[in-house]
């Protein structure tokens, strides 16, 4: 880290003025607004100099009349800027789960007292505007890139406004206690289901007790050839996805995706990527499956609550 970004960092850290991450809600208090002259707001200034200059050296009574009227009009532009950040409220919203790779989105939830006009709330990522009206919340969802699995937590966020000439920026620094879980990413290459490992036990999800045809889904790479409607592929042609036909009341195979079956010598980071990859598949197939980790097992069950639960416990294999 050069001596710029250092000294930087420290700034942020300063300005926000509290630990971090802050507890909800923040508010933002005049101390930790700040606020200096744009560019434009520096070319404002320089001709108003210019137009005093000018006046003073002609003894114009209308030059000095315009350049102060117009420099008041910039002062007021300052107090303004300031006012629509002061008293703001921050408050750490929701961050639903996402795939490693895969944009996480923090929602803010922001309210003022009054009328704020253009806020902008950037991270290094991204930006995003917003207006607030009267005593109205507004939910703001800020974006961040994951890489890696595990807990995100949400980078310092930035808030400034031009409103409402430009001349001035008014800004301020918050940190939200806000994360969002990071689910590894789904391996793309993956053995089939161990289906056949599975013991039988009750009915598919949905099961009417009659082995029939009750409709085609999209393919699964883990899906049996038997089961593939090699028909329908034939009269769609090759340019369109495989269809599987399903059978309600099919009797279901009781998975254990397990820890220790996969392959010896892979690695961690692979076997989390395939286990993700087969709770991912079993679920969309309506299993009931259960998994087993070195420090964890789950018990077989179904729908969306029990993948939650898996997909989380594989995101943080050996880091609780």
């Amino acid at each position: 880290m050069d001596l710029v970004s250092a000294a930087r960092e420290r700034f942020i850290t300063w300005a926000i003025r509290a630990k971090t991450p802050e507890p909800s809600p923040i508010v933002l208090h005049r101390q930790r607004i700040y606020v200096l002259p744009t560019r434009t707001g520096l070319a404002f200034a320089t001709t108003l100099v210019v137009m005093l200059i000018g006046a003073i050296n002609y003894n114009l009574g209308l030059g000095y009349a315009l350049t102060f009227l117009l420099g008041g009009l910039g002062v007021v532009d300052i107090f303004h800027a300031f006012a629509n950040l002061a008293g703001l409220t921050i408050t750490a919203g929701r961050a639903p789960p996402v795939f490693a790779g895969d944009t996480a989105v923090f929602h803010l939830l922001v309210r003022g007292s009054g009328i704020r006009r253009r806020l902008r709330f950037w991270l290094a990522s991204e930006e995003v505007w917003t207006d607030l009206a009267d005593a109205v919340s507004s939910d703001v969802a800020v974006r961040a890139p994951s890489q890696r699995r595990g807990w995100l937590p949400l980078p310092r966020v930035g808030i400034e406004t031009l409103y409402p000439l430009g001349f001035i920026r008014a800004w301020a620094y918050c940190a939200p206690d806000l994360r969002c879980l990071i689910y590894p990413r789904p391996a793309s290459k993956a053995p089939p289901l161990p289906v056949q490992g599975g013991e039988t036990a009750g009915q598919r999800i949905g099961a009417s007790g009659n082995d029939d045809f009750s409709g085609l889904r999209h393919h699964q790479p883990s899906d049996p050839p038997r089961h593939v409607a090699w028909k329908a592929a034939a009269r769609s042609g090759p340019d369109l996805p495989l269809l599987t036909k399903q059978f309600s009341g099919a009797a279901a195979a009781r998975l254990w995706l397990d820890w220790y079956a996969l392959p010896a010598g892979t690695d961690v980071e692979d076997r989390l990527a395939i286990l993700t990859r087969w709770a991912v598949d079993a679920h969309a197939q309506g299993l009931q499956w259960g998994l087993r980790l070195p420090a964890r097992t789950l018990a077989p069950a179904s729908g969306s609550e029990h993948l939650h639960a898996a997909l989380t416990a594989l995101a943080l294999h050996g880091q609780d």
